[in-house]
């Protein structure tokens, strides 16, 4: 097995040591705030009239005493009566299956090998009317109360209902940023209501956090009922074992890490390596990486952390409930999500459909899966009509995350996509990076995902599909720091075969005046207001 070393050493992505840094990076913007509605929340009643004990604690009015941190206060205060329950199901079985388990099981798949699915109990949600979830939603936004700080745990009652609030691991994870782009709207599409959802602004700079602090609290939970789970294992393209490794490491839960060699970025591999994983690093593709996983967790004590395991989706959904809430429950007319593996695509559907299930809503967006070219499964069965589905071997992509040509979570997407009149897209590698610096030319800092979710807008603009006023959210899944080096060779023109058109690099002058102000004269006239 190659040493630690060995595994910087082999990476494709090398730092240019003769290339001169940015003076600065773009900052990021200004978080979108939540508005906090100061309405009495109604108290809601049973068919009998009976009253419903409220799901969650009062808030304190005094602070807690000083020997006492949040994870204490909650255990003093801890009323939960776990008036809610959810189960694991066979993913879209027949309504008369009787076929179930626990959460606490440690199981996949169903017994036929089909994907399972987490099961909430409606009936008992239902109990509590649309304006109830959403002022009791509103009123945990930026307070610091465990565990409804976080973003994903804010919305326990639909996530986790019955873990205890001792056994989350959570970093306040979610409520991340909703940008408006402006300027890239009006300027490259000729829209005014273009949002982008950051979930890259997150602790370990993807929307895996949302997931991963859901899989791990359950497994921390197993852990202390003595279940036989011993560590947590992932095969990843990068931020998924930037996610595990992270939620493990602070609740002091082992993990293992399987990497395809050569296939992520150096800023997606040391993370795993800084937090204490045990990392592998395989010469095969994530494809390879995710059968070896799947086989190992089969054998060894190792809990399987990939998205065949429908907890991680339970978090991501919060971000769909989030973008509501966001917009002041107003539903957005489209929602573009990058996808490989799939699962997300199902996790936004899930959550949207949650809000308009239980009466937050009325209807859910159209939602749009962006691939990239190179490992477009999705796109291909989409434009044969959902006739085939047929695996494809990926190829090598900017968009590493979803270099997936084998997605374990087909079957959820496509469930997904048929039930909200869903379109499927994809981006070339130029088309992905062009629109990457586009955006990042307009004060964003993309992630070449996030230029793959563009380039599905570009299109479907371009085509009048989406209309010019038509509100319109772009997931951006991860930050564009952990990919600065595609954006180091797009600018400095040094990827074969793609003209990069709208690369700016750095301008080579003399240490002089003279030469100094000619170039800025010439720069200053180039920008100038023309008046007619």
């Amino acid at each position: 097995m190659a040493s630690s070393t060995s595994l910087f050493q082999s990476s494709p992505f090398s730092l240019n040591t003769k290339t001169k840094p940015y003076s600065s990076l773009p900052k990021s913007p200004k978080p979108t705030h939540f508005i906090i509605k100061s309405q009495q929340q109604p108290h809601p009643v049973t068919q009998n009239n009976t009253p419903i004990p409220t799901p969650t604690p009062t808030p304190p009015t005094t602070r807690r005493p000083a020997d006492e941190n949040i994870r204490d206060e909650a255990r003093r205060k801890n009323v939960s009566q776990h008036l809610f329950s959810a189960k694991y199901v066979p993913f879209n079985a027949d309504p008369s299956s009787t076929e179930s388990y626990s959460l606490d099981e440690i199981v996949y798949r169903s017994q036929s090998g089909d994907l399972l699915d987490v099961q909430h109990d409606l009936t008992a949600l239902k109990k509590f009317d649309g304006a109830y979830w959403r002022n009791l939603f509103d009123s945990r936004v930026g307070k610091t109360t465990w565990p409804y700080g976080s973003g994903v745990w804010s919305k326990k009652e639909w996530v986790l209902p019955e873990i205890d609030d001792d056994d989350i691991v959570s970093a306040f994870e979610g409520n991340s940023n909703l940008f408006w782009a402006e300027r890239f709207g009006k300027q490259f599409l000729g829209m005014s209501d273009l949002w982008v959802k950051h979930c890259g602004i997150s602790h370990t700079g993807s929307f895996k956090d949302l997931g991963m602090t859901v899989l791990v609290s359950q497994v921390n939970r197993l852990r202390k009922m003595n279940r036989p789970v011993v560590g947590v294992g992932c095969a990843s393209t990068g931020d998924t074992s930037a996610a595990l490794s992270a939620y493990c490491a602070s609740a002091g839960i082992p993990s293992i890490v399987f990497l395809p060699a050569n296939r992520i970025s150096i800023a997606q591999l040391v993370q795993p390596i800084a937090n204490g994983a045990f990392v592998l690093s395989i010469d095969t593709d994530f494809d390879g990486c995710m059968q070896l996983i799947r086989e190992v967790t089969a054998e060894l004590p190792i809990y399987l952390a990939n998205s065949l395991n429908s907890l991680r989706l339970e978090g991501q959904k919060t971000a769909a409930i989030e973008i509501l809430q966001q917009f002041d429950w107003q539903v957005p007319d489209w929602v573009i999500v990058p996808g490989g593996n799939l699962g997300n695509i199902y996790a936004f559907y899930k959550g949207f459909h949650m809000c308009r299930e239980l009466g937050l809503v009325d209807r859910i967006p159209r939602l749009v899966c962006a691939q990239a070219a190179n490992a477009n499964p999705l796109y291909l069965y989409f434009k044969s009509g959902w006739k085939e589905f047929k695996a494809v071997r990926a190829q090598t992509t900017f968009a590493s995350a979803i270099q997936i040509g084998d997605p374990v979570s087909i079957d959820r997407a496509v469930h997904a996509l048929k039930n909200c009149n869903g379109i499927v897209e994809e981006a070339t590698e130029e088309e992905l990076m062009d629109a990457m610096a586009q955006a990042d030319s307009t004060g964003m800092f993309t992630c070449p995902h996030t230029g793959v979710a563009l380039t599905a807008l570009f299109k479907l603009r371009n085509s009048g599909v989406i209309k010019p006023t038509d509100r319109t959210v772009v997931v951006s899944t991860a930050h564009g720091l952990k990919f600065t080096q595609s954006k180091i060779d797009y600018h400095s023109k040094g990827i074969k075969d793609l003209a990069c058109q709208f690369a700016n690099p750095p301008t080579q002058v003399k240490a002089d005046f003279g030469s100094v102000m000619d170039v800025l004269s010439k720069y200053l006239q180039s920008k100038a207001p023309k008046y007619h």
